[in-house]
């Protein structure tokens, strides 16, 4: 496709050692660069930053490691501008809440609805109400929630749930782009 500039992908070692292989047979002579940043997904650390963006990971609770992701876009000034955390797969945990605290857009993983919250425990997602939850505690803008089970057919009960519990909720959609 045209591309020139390196590809940084950020993710824990054992990451690194599942996709090299892959990358190593499918991008050979490729036009770039691919460059692994490990992180460690069970603690908040800065992970990119410039002048006008840092990305910090927020450190989740799945069957595998795994973090979100807070992007805080400043000015020169460093003056946070705009906070957007993403946090997906991830079962209900309060933890993070002090990290995404007042955030314009969350989005947050809803998997399940109510009526399956006794899959939460094994798959370790969260349910539409939870994600709410979390939004109303952590005072953030705007919840998306996303990452929906094909368990339920029809989307809108996750968006009807989640709004019971934090109105300013949105579904994500399969190539939608939405404001921060």
């Amino acid at each position: 496709m045209g591309r020139t500039q390196p590809l940084h992908i950020y993710a824990p070692a054992d990451l690194e050692k599942l996709l090299q292989p892959w990358l190593d047979y499918h991008c050979e002579g490729m036009s770039y660069e691919v460059i692994f940043h490990t992180i460690n997904p069970r603690r908040s650390e800065v992970v990119y930053e410039d002048r006008t963006l840092t990305v910090t990971t927020i450190p989740l609770k799945h069957k595998v490691p795994t973090c979100g992701f807070l992007f805080t876009e400043h000015h020169r000034d460093k003056e946070p501008v705009k906070r957007y955390a993403y946090c997906s797969d991830t079962k209900y945990t309060e933890s993070i809440i002090p990290l995404i605290e007042g955030v314009q857009t969350l989005f947050h993983e809803s998997t399940y609805i109510e009526e399956y919250a006794d899959r939460c425990k094994g798959t370790m997602h969260s349910t539409a109400a939870e994600a709410a939850t979390i939004a109303l505690k952590a005072r953030v803008g705007q919840l998306i929630i996303g990452h929906y089970s094909a368990r339920v057919d029809d989307h809108q009960v996750f968006l009807n749930e989640a709004k019971e519990v934090f109105e300013n909720t949105i579904m994500a959609e399969e190539c939608h782009t939405y404001a921060v």
